[in-house]
């Protein structure tokens, strides 16, 4: 079978769960044919994926939320009206994804929560299947509660994950648990997608705090934290341009420049890892038994936090209060639990997408 992989290129989790995606499906005799990565016009590829994915990339413009004026939290209406005036380019990236379709005639296209991919499908409806992947179609389950003050925000992200999804196909659903009912309509619960790097990692205990920012903002909250608290060796990670790739901040505060290897390798020496949030980071940490606080920015991660909660996974904050993971730690406790449920993924991918071909199949003979 060829495959098209779509993959929405604002933060690490799609770029990491494709790639782990695709070394599945290649050991098994399929083949990814190519790659389409949207992201704003800014934005430059995390070269762990551009080294490691192997086939060819072709970009198009995006829609993706702004900063705000700090680079904390992302400007929703800000964004909305920014790329209100960028629609004709959109327009010009549906085009961009229906001729690629076209060209390289895929069996299956394979949406990592692209916008732009799941619009396409909505207008031009390829008969091609799609099949979209990712941990935000769990809210749109039952089986998640949101217990949060951001309702309308809440509905705003299952509009925008729905709108992802137009005329899918198969809806893969990531998910932190095993859950005793797995389907919901078109939406299969599956594990998440973790790279065999993070797999095969030696887990260590070591006596620091690893930590990961999409936003430079919070970095001033490090500083503040890390004078208080001397004893405290801090290693996080940034996306700030233009720095060198090892920044000290304090004596016992250092910011690096996203190295993928490098990350993981300080995940997997931690004593406890601070992240916004982002889905896959806390899953790599779930894996490797590192008590996680998560300081959401939007509300896709307060809904990551929330699901990770219920996981046993960490606590949450306001703000970079490292306190509140350090009184954490002593009280996490490990389970195999997740690390099992992580291991069935090629298993459970293998037969969701042999479904998919059976089906695309007999569609095809009746055509």
């Amino acid at each position: 079978m060829k495959y098209i992989f779509v993959v929405q290129g604002e933060g690490r989790g799609h770029f990491t769960q494709a790639l782990s995606l695709k070394d599945i499906l290649e050991r098994n005799g399929h083949n990814v044919v190519a790659v389409m990565v949207g992201c704003s016009a800014k934005r430059t590829l995390p070269g762990f994926f551009t080294e490691k994915i192997k086939t060819e990339v072709i970009r198009f413009q995006s829609p993706n939320f702004l900063p705000a004026p700090k680079a904390k939290k992302s400007f929703l209406l800000a964004s909305i009206l920014y790329n209100l005036l960028l629609i004709p380019a959109y327009v010009g990236s549906m085009f961009k994804i229906r001729r690629t379709i076209s060209e390289k005639q895929p069996d299956v296209v394979i949406n990592f929560y692209e916008l732009l991919c799941g619009v396409t499908y909505g207008v031009f409806n390829p008969k091609v299947p799609m099949i979209n992947v990712a941990h935000q179609y769990y809210f749109l389950t039952p089986d998640f509660r949101y217990t949060g003050k951001n309702k309308t925000e809440f509905q705003l992200l299952n509009f925008y994950s729905r709108m992802t999804a137009l005329n899918a196909h198969r809806i893969l659903a990531l998910s932190f648990r095993i859950k005793e009912h797995s389907y919901f309509g078109k939406i299969a619960l599956v594990p998440p997608l973790l790279r065999r790097e993070v797999i095969n990692m030696t887990v260590e205990k070591g006596d620091y705090i690893h930590g990961y920012m999409v936003n430079s903002g919070y970095s001033k909250e490090l500083v503040d934290w890390s004078e208080t608290n001397p004893n405290e060796c801090l290693h996080f990670f940034w996306d700030k341009k233009k720095v060198n790739i090892t920044t000290p901040l304090t004596p016992r505060l250092t910011m690096h420049t996203i190295d993928d290897t490098l990350f993981l390798e300080y995940m997997a020496g931690c004593k406890g890892y601070a992240t916004t949030a982002g889905f896959e980071s806390v899953c790599e940490a779930m894996y490797l038994q590192k008590p996680v606080l998560m300081v959401p920015t939007h509300i896709e991660q307060e809904c990551n936090a929330l699901d990770a909660i219920a996981s046993n996974a960490g606590v949450t904050a306001d703000f970079f209060d490292l306190n509140t993971l350090l009184d954490f730690i002593p009280n996490y406790r490990k389970t195999l639990e997740f690390r099992y449920w992580i291991h069935t993924a090629e298993t459970l991918f293998k037969y969701e997408l042999t479904r998919v071909e059976t089906e695309a199949s007999n569609v095809l003979a009746t055509m």
